[in-house]
């Protein structure tokens, strides 16, 4: 593993708390299950800059340890070894045997979405926190928070990340912002299911705040355009319900191109028109890559090129086929042809030609002009290829 920590280790304390978890239960302390196993952590470190994977002990851990996760990178980065789940992550999972590495994590669980956050803890070698409100495997809305937390074996190298995930029932007004930037916090009280309005109006808020966060603000871009992309989603399943959305917000309906109509919604009919074009294009191709409501971020933070790489593609893919040319297909076709014959004529280099003969006497022709002017020869070459 080359994630070495050095005198750049910083610490996050701070980083990891917001207004809503400096509050405290009759005991004095922090609430919220991810500030407790950062605690923890912190505990372990014992002024080194890393805990050592040596003093862990998951499965001890009665508070936590049950929605916790260990990950071995030592072998490798892509695919890390699973080595301790506990087991409120196996039953939302679905499998409470058999996980062995994050490739048997199953897509869509609480567990994949962790899983997914681990490359930056290796880049940045300090805690990180995440949260987030999705749909799970049964399609039901849930609210996530978590923490992932490098350790190490040898001192030197990151090759361990301990995480802790909580998550209840119900839609919150979390977003998925930069973990290094503390986000104020909101009450925002769920949608009620049955009304776009709603949706569209919280997807609105969340994107605010997420463009906000001007520590990272790539991610929080990608976070933006992912909610604007699960908006997009819905509205397809309630096309009256959007095309009413449209007609308030003064926009019109375009059937050809429905993502551009979802960004205005969402981002504001004011946005520039080159961001305009951009993030239509992303939402368009995510959509023809079927991606599911929660797969942009990660789908962007992955691509070639980023946004600019999406657009690329999404152009290439809507340009129109060109066309094949007839007058090359007969060139082609009749390069292979045998000759009926040959006659000797100078003044020509000219590969195909269009004679111009008279009749003579007793069936013969004489050549009087070789023309060469290609739309005249390329009309008589589709002709004779027929």
């Amino acid at each position: 593993m080359d994630a070495t920590y050095g005198s750049d280790f910083r610490d996050a304390h701070d980083e990891l708390l917001t207004a809503e978890d400096l509050g405290a239960d009759s005991g004095g302390r922090e609430r919220r299950m991810h500030v407790r196993a950062y605690d923890y952590w912190m505990s372990l470190r014992r002024g080194r800059p890393c805990p050592s994977i040596h003093e862990l002990e998951p499965d001890r851990i009665a508070d936590f340890g049950p929605n916790s996760v260990l990950l071995d990178f030592s072998r490798s980065v892509t695919n890390p070894s699973v080595t301790f789940i506990g087991r409120a992550l196996r039953e939302e999972c679905g499998i409470l045997y058999g996980i062995r590495s994050v490739a048997d994590v199953p897509e869509g669980s609480l567990l994949s979405r962790l899983t997914q956050e681990c490359g930056r803890v290796l880049e940045r070698k300090t805690p990180i926190s995440f949260e987030n409100d999705v749909l799970n495997r049964q399609g039901e809305p849930v609210s996530f928070r978590g923490v992932l937390m490098p350790l190490s074996s040898d001192g030197q190298a990151i090759d361990f990340v301990y995480g802790v995930i909580n998550w209840k029932a119900g839609a919150s007004a979390v977003i998925q912002a930069p973990p290094e930037a503390v986000v104020e916090q909101q009450p925002e009280p769920a949608p009620a299911e049955g009304e776009l309005i709603d949706w569209l109006a919280r997807a609105r808020a969340r994107v605010e705040r997420a463009l906000k966060a001007a520590n990272d603000a790539r991610s929080a871009l990608h976070a933006a355009l992912g909610l604007a992309y699960a908006f997009a989603l819905l509205a397809e399943t309630r096309a009256g319900e959007f095309i009413d959305l449209l007609a308030k917000a003064g926009l019109k309906h375009q059937p050809r191109t429905p993502m551009t109509s979802v960004v205005k919604l969402v981002f504001g009919a004011s946005i520039e028109r080159a961001r305009l074009s951009q993030y239509a294009a992303v939402l368009s191709h995510a959509r023809h890559l079927d991606l599911g409501c929660d797969d942009l971020p990660a789908w962007l933070d992955g691509v070639e090129g980023g946004i600019n790489g999406v657009v690329k593609a999404e152009r290439a893919r809507r340009a129109p086929a060109v066309k094949p040319d007839p007058a090359a297909r007969a060139r082609a076709l009749l390069r292979d042809a045998s000759p009926e014959a040959s006659i000797d004529y100078d003044g020509c280099e000219d590969e195909f030609v269009l004679l111009v003969a008279r009749r003579l006497a007793q069936g013969r022709f004489g050549i009087l002009r070789a023309l060469t002017e290609q739309a005249l020869v390329n009309r008589a070459l589709r002709a004779s290829a027929r």
